[in-house]
């Protein structure tokens, strides 16, 4: 029986498992060292200004008028229609007698053919005449009378002479006969006179339905007239604007604008009086403006146009006017000056067209927050933004909750 050899361990090998775990060790430690070194430590971040930016608006408080505006159509204040107030045939027309002429007060706009009312005059004339010479006759002979009686009276058995005798009731039918006669011969004269047909007031034409040779009759109609003397306006407003005006408008003044040949033109009139009831149609209260003599100027105010007016209300003094997105719940947002957040409630007067006019509630000179905002809150920190420049309309829309 063969023994098998006995072979030992080599030393070579030995030594390879011990250093390559070592050298592989001592090579990731020097990795790790070197990547270590390389690596950079992160950068600090600077604290960041969280509180919001806002623009402000210094406040200005200034004398403020409550103006009401309404509309209207001008008018003439008095429209007067022509009527023949006699008979006969017209035998002239004025040449300004035609529909846009202007006319003085007594001009002769046409004349009725007057010769049968002249013929009228001459009796009325003649018959006067007559009546006043048969009472002086009468009153000569009751002067007679009267001396007469004065004359046999003591021998006389009455005491008192008759009426009859003194000619009394003679004399009273011939003072009657005369003051007919007087009576007539005016109503010739006022007949003869209605045979012109004259303007009553310094007026434009606004119809003419008569021609030479027409023939009228009592209640014809000449034409019609409008006075140019005095125009009116019939201003509608709504009852809740009446708190506005003084003394509910009368005596207001009002400025009045339209376009004239194309061109934007003002006028100036006064309220003068109130129509004193509520419109059934539009529930509009009625106040009238008048204007003199609408047509003088070279800017006329003509008749027909359709107009706006703004009627001066009440004055307040110390008021503000901003847009009503500035205001939430009766309250506006103004910086302070530690650069905090308030809120202000505000007095409103009014509020109209997108804007809200406020007499109390802001002082001069305080800052108004003119950003939007998503939450403001009472003493919030805020930051101003510098190069923002102070406007004229102040703009804050405070978003909703």
């Amino acid at each position: 029986m063969t023994a098998s050899p006995n072979y030992e361990e080599s030393p070579v090998a030995t030594k390879k498992q011990i250093i390559l775990p070592i050298a592989v060790l001592v090579a990731g430690v020097a990795l790790a060292v070197g990547f270590s070194a390389m690596k950079q430590p992160p950068e600090e971040k600077p604290a960041q200004d969280t509180r919001p930016l806002v623009s402000v608006n210094p406040v200005h408080l200034d004398a403020i008028t409550l103006d009401v505006k309404s509309y209207g159509v001008v008018k003439a204040k008095d429209h007067t229609p022509l009527v023949a107030q006699v008979s006969g045939q017209v035998v002239f027309v004025s040449e300004q007698f035609v529909q846009g002429g202007f006319v003085k007060q007594g001009d002769i706009l046409a004349r009725i053919d007057p010769n049968d009312y002249e013929a009228a005059l001459i009796e009325a004339q003649a018959g006067l005449a007559q009546a006043s010479s048969d009472l002086e006759i009468e009153r000569a002979q009751a002067h007679v009378a009267q001396a007469e009686w004065d004359r046999i009276k003591d021998d006389s058995n009455q005491v008192i002479p008759s009426q009859l005798y003194l000619r009394k009731p003679q004399l009273a039918e011939k003072l009657a006969r005369y003051r007919a006669a007087q009576a007539a011969e005016k109503r010739a004269t006022r007949n003869l006179e209605r045979t012109y047909i004259k303007a009553p007031y310094d007026a434009i034409i606004s119809e003419r339905v008569i021609s030479l040779g027409s023939v009228v009759n009592p209640g014809s109609q000449f034409g019609a007239l409008s006075s140019t003397l005095v125009a009116e306006i019939r201003l509608p407003v709504a009852d809740k604007e009446l708190q506005y005006l003084t003394n509910s408008g009368i005596g207001a003044n009002v400025t009045l604008s339209a376009d004239f040949a194309g061109k934007p033109t003002t006028w100036q009139a006064k309220i003068v009086r109130s129509e004193g009831v509520i419109d059934q149609k539009s529930r509009m209260s009625y106040l009238v403006a008048q204007v003199n003599t609408p047509y003088a100027s070279e800017q006329p105010l003509r008749y027909g146009s359709y107009i706006n007016a703004t009627i001066a209300g009440r004055e307040l003094d110390n008021a503000i006017i901003v847009p009503h997105h500035l205001v939430k719940n009766g309250k506006i947002v103004v910086m302070n000056d530690d650069l905090t957040l308030s809120f202000k409630p505000l007095n409103i007067v009014r509020e109209q067209n997108g804007m809200v006019i406020a007499s109390q509630g802001l002082n001069d000179g305080e800052q108004l927050i003119t950003s939007a905002l998503d939450f403001p809150t009472e003493g919030m920190q805020v930051k101003l933004n510098n190069t923002d420049k102070p406007t004229g309309a102040t703009q804050l829309a405070l978003k909703e909750e």
